[in-house]
């Protein structure tokens, strides 16, 4: 299973932003599903080994996280309102603190926080932190049950990078210049696809 962790510093908790304001009024959620479409579409089909999780931290309603299962997903559709829509439908369903509440088929919410997702996720696999100054990812050998981790459009705050380190993560770069979030995670998959096949 390959997982993606995306923290969305100011991305709405609630379910009350407009469709067409995804990257003001929804507090850049823009880039979060952006990402998610990312890592889970394939030209012609959704990759079933994917999950992604993205940690929504906006709002008077935060933490929540919403997870998208690739291999039980329905609805999913490769346009970002499509995405969006899917979210807020999520966000808009009651949960309670140690719940995980489905909201369409592969799509489910929490109120798990950042610190939560990467405690949960490193039991059975391996954090790796992409970062510019990592290892290049060309001379990186991937593990099984990768845990892909970045920021969206800010990078993690200190605190959140004391949590990354706390797992001691493998730190990979993507090449020699910054990219989009949603661009790694392309590189990424293109990386793993390619020592795979």
């Amino acid at each position: 299973m390959r997982r993606f962790v995306i923290t969305g510093h100011r991305a709405c908790t609630t379910g009350d932003f407009k469709l067409d304001d995804l990257a003001g009024g929804a507090g850049r959620l823009d880039i979060l599903v952006r990402c998610a479409n990312s890592s889970l579409f394939l030209s012609h089909g959704i990759r079933k080994d994917v999950e992604v999780y993205l940690v929504l931290e906006g709002g008077d309603d935060a933490p929540k996280t919403v997870i998208f299962k690739g291999e039980h997903a329905r609805y999913l559709n490769p346009d970002e309102r499509s995405t969006a829509s899917l979210i807020r439908n999520a966000l808009m369903k009651p949960v309670g603190k140690d719940e995980e509440v489905q909201s369409t088929p592969g799509v489910y919410v929490t109120r798990m926080s950042f610190s939560d997702v990467l405690r949960k996720l490193s039991e059975d696999g391996k954090i790796i932190y992409l970062k510019e100054d990592g290892t290049d990812c060309r001379d990186y050998e991937f593990p099984d049950n990768p845990v892909f981790v970045m920021g969206d459009n800010q990078d993690p705050t200190p605190e959140e990078e004391a949590m990354i380190e706390s797992y001691g993560p493998d730190r990979i770069c993507l090449g020699p210049v910054s990219l989009h979030a949603n661009h790694c995670i392309v590189i990424v998959q293109n990386e793993m696809d390619r020592r795979e096949a």
